[in-house]
């Protein structure tokens, strides 16, 4: 039988193409290390292989299988800078910090391709992103920027693409508008999380599968993580558990909320189809953004639904299928292969969130849809605090992530009606 994660809805096309998937150990007895990591996604695995090559005696627990979290079942797209436009950390933050922030974000893209190249990950790269306006009111927004990133922070990749362009380079003529960068694009998620525990456990890191945390404690300048199957005493621990944690630490919690989102692939489109024959991938100014992108065999991955209440849908492809034939009428009929979701952290300003909560245990999670980019190389700015080194670490430390309203009994029914209101917002 097929593993089926038991933490998110559907079967991904991810699953089904990632190949060879090695199955690591349960934690069976008591251990001791210099750091232990609690998630085995994009953060905790990185942060594993990092270390490990470093020398640090590292043992990661992960609750159910590695990638079975967002970090593989994601829309696989490599923003440029942070979640934010430049701009508008400029706005908030002034220059000098938005373009280090902007920079950092930067070199976590190099860092992932690079990484994936120099431990021959195969992960299926594709050139090239498109973001584009749903409504007229916002294209002179997008041509504005495209000339802020080349003439102030740099980057000179990303063009503006008027009405016709973005329709001729879609296929779709419901956009009005928007960017087309040429300096990033997008990957096979699950491939990377699999070819990183692979680097990890072959550079000495001790890594353990369906190991769910119990508990976790800072005492006498020591950290201990408790499970069912022993306890790990470290100097150190790391919590990249991101929307998957629960009530496992309370600050995170407080600072984190999971939302769903959901993906649908299509059959192969063939080479004779005009939906997206660039090969790019796609976001759009939705709050509740729909993103989509053609795969290396051709088949569309949509995604556009995201879920704020505590239950998932009932028919994953309905909901996706009605979304691509709103942008694509000749695919209101398409056979769709594969649904599936999976849950995202998010904060309320939508910026990472990264704190020490405890003595020596730092959190990292809250990516809010930008962590395919930076959740990796945070793992190896993680590496480099542990080594000594926190000074690129402060950067995302220092942002001011306020605590979602409501406290842990009403802030889940706030976010739904708030965001509810943006994704009502999207349709005006």
């Amino acid at each position: 039988m097929p593993y089926q994660s038991p933490i998110s809805p559907g079967r991904s096309w991810y699953e089904d193409t990632a190949g060879l998937r090695r199955e690591y150990p349960a934690l069976d007895g008591d251990r001791t290390c210099d750091v232990v990591i609690v998630g085995g996604g994009f953060t905790g695995l990185s942060a594993a292989a990092h270390l490990a090559k470093a020398g640090t005696n590292v043992v990661l627990i992960e609750a159910h299988r590695f990638g079975d979290g967002a970090s593989g079942r994601n829309g696989g797209q490599l923003g440029t800078g942070q979640r934010a436009w430049a701009e508008e950390l400029e706005a908030e933050y002034g220059f000098s910090r938005a373009k280090s922030l902007f920079d950092l974000a930067e070199e976590a893209k190099t860092h992932l391709l690079d990484f994936a190249a120099a431990n021959a990950i195969e992960i299926d790269y594709m050139p090239g992103q498109l973001s584009v306006a749903h409504k007229r009111r916002y294209v002179d927004d997008y041509k504005a920027h495209a000339e802020i990133m080349a003439s102030r922070f740099g980057y000179p990749h990303v063009s503006f693409m008027d009405a016709n362009e973005t329709a001729e380079r879609l296929g779709s003529t419901r956009y009005f508008g928007g960017t087309r960068d040429t300096g990033t694009g997008h990957i096979h998620p699950l491939k990377l999380v699999i070819g990183t525990a692979k680097v990890a456990a072959a550079a000495g890191a001790h890594l353990f599968e369906r190991m769910p945390s119990t508990g976790i404690a800072a005492s006498g300048g020591k950290v201990r993580v408790t499970t069912a199957k022993g306890t790990i005493s470290a100097e150190k621990c790391l919590i990249a558990v991101n929307a998957y944690g629960g009530n496992l630490e309370p600050v995170s919690a407080s600072h984190i909320m999971p939302i769903g989102s959901f993906i649908g692939a299509t059959v192969p489109l063939g080479a004779e189809s005009k939906v997206l024959p660039g090969g790019e991938s796609v976001d759009d100014s939705r709050f509740v953004v729909r993103y989509f992108r053609r795969s290396k065999d051709g088949r569309l991955l949509f995604g556009g639904r995201e879920v704020y209440a505590v239950n998932d849908p009932k028919d994953i492809h309905i909901h996706i299928r009605r979304q691509i034939a709103e942008l694509y009428p000749a695919l209101k009929d398409v056979e769709i292969t594969h649904g599936w979701g999976g849950y995202v952290g998010i904060t309320v300003p939508r910026k990472p969130f990264v704190r020490e909560v405890m003595p020596n245990v730092i959190s990292m999670g809250g990516y809010s849809g930008h962590g395919v980019t930076l959740s990796n190389f945070f793992g190896k700015l993680y590496a480099e605090t542990v080594a000594g080194n926190r000074d690129r670490l402060k950067l995302i430390e220092d942002l001011k992530i306020p605590a979602f309203p409501g406290g842990r009994r009403f802030r889940a029914p706030l976010l739904f009606l708030a965001l509810n209101w943006f994704a009502l917002r999207d349709r005006i």
